[in-house]
């Protein structure tokens, strides 16, 4: 009894320095001190997962050497390791992604687009028997591995700048036992699948790419910027360079018909809007907007 009392009130010891020292982002309004607190103690005892597993399960018993652990756990999160990279699990979608320093984290408003881009792949399934789609800036896979797991006729193309994230994107494939129906390859943008063979070959294209001014990665909380890769964010001197490139360069890839599919950062939704409208390649253009009212997905027909 004495030792269960001890060790309770380690665990409430813990708990508290989390409630009182943790920094909640606001891009990740799910990572509380409860959960933090219980994603990090099924770590401790020897089975990490995701934020929404460690919900549904029951707090784990802790030995000592697995309270250390757990001490151990609260202290790097603190410092500011993020909670995915110290679980290796990222939920996203309903899905629970392996998540590392190699790519990006995925963050909750890039469901918008992941949910944007299924409705229009259920659309186009109901219409043909087989969707190609390709994701660039694919990171480690969660967009594109999402809509494979909601849809069986979809076919997956992905591509990355980052070696690093294509290989974690691979992993995550195999991980969600999709890798039959996906490929994966390192390259700037579009480059990676530019020969003849995809060439008005794909049904929609799907992009959450860096959009975040470079002058104003400095002034980003450091748990992003020392811990999540730069090329992933930094969108350029003005955030907005990609994103010109991808709607330039996307005409080529798509079929007649085909869709473009793509995140924003907060401000850029109507001037991208703007845009695209003004240009000739583009028809139906939309946008999608998060909780506040502010569009973060911007979809668009190719004529």
């Amino acid at each position: 009894m004495v030792a269960r009392a001890q060790s309770d009130t380690r665990l409430a010891d813990l708990r508290a320095r989390l409630e009182n020292s943790l920094e909640i982002l606001p891009d990740k309004p799910l990572e509380t001190a409860e959960t933090t607190f219980a994603a990090l103690a099924h770590l401790a005892a020897g089975n990490p997962m995701g934020i929404y597993r460690s919900q549904q399960q029951a707090l784990p018993d802790l030995d000592e050497a697995a309270m250390e652990r757990l001490k151990d756990l609260v202290e790097k999160r603190l410092s500011g390791i993020p909670l995915a990279h110290l679980t290796g699990r990222q939920d996203f979608m309903g899905l629970e992604f392996l998540s590392s320093a190699q790519a990006l984290i995925p963050r909750r408003e890039t469901e918008i687009l992941g949910r944007s881009a299924l409705e229009v792949v259920v659309d186009i399934a109901q219409q043909q028997a087989q969707v190609d789609v390709l994701d660039v800036c694919c990171g480690m896979g969660n967009i594109l591995l999402s809509i494979l797991n909601q849809e069986a006729s979809a076919r997956g193309f992905g591509s990355d700048i980052s070696v690093e994230a294509v290989a974690l994107a691979q992993r995550n494939a195999v991980h969600l036992q999709l890798e039959d129906r996906v490929t994966f390859r390192a390259g700037d943008l579009f480059n990676p699948f530019d020969e003849d063979a995809f060439l008005s070959f794909f049904d929609i294209i799907t992009c959450n790419p860096p959009y975040i001014s470079a002058k104003n990665v400095g002034a980003m909380p450091s748990e992003i910027s020392e811990h999540e890769p730069r090329l992933a964010f930094d969108g350029g001197p003005f955030g907005i360079g990609i994103l010109y490139r991808l709607i330039k360069e996307a005409v080529r890839f798509l079929k007649p018909g085909g869709w473009l599919c793509f995140e924003v950062g907060l401000g850029q939704g109507p001037p991208m809007l703007k845009r695209m409208n003004n240009q000739t390649d583009w028809a139906n253009v939309s946008t999608v907007a998060d909780e506040a009212g502010a569009p973060r997905c911007i979809a668009a027909q190719i004529k």
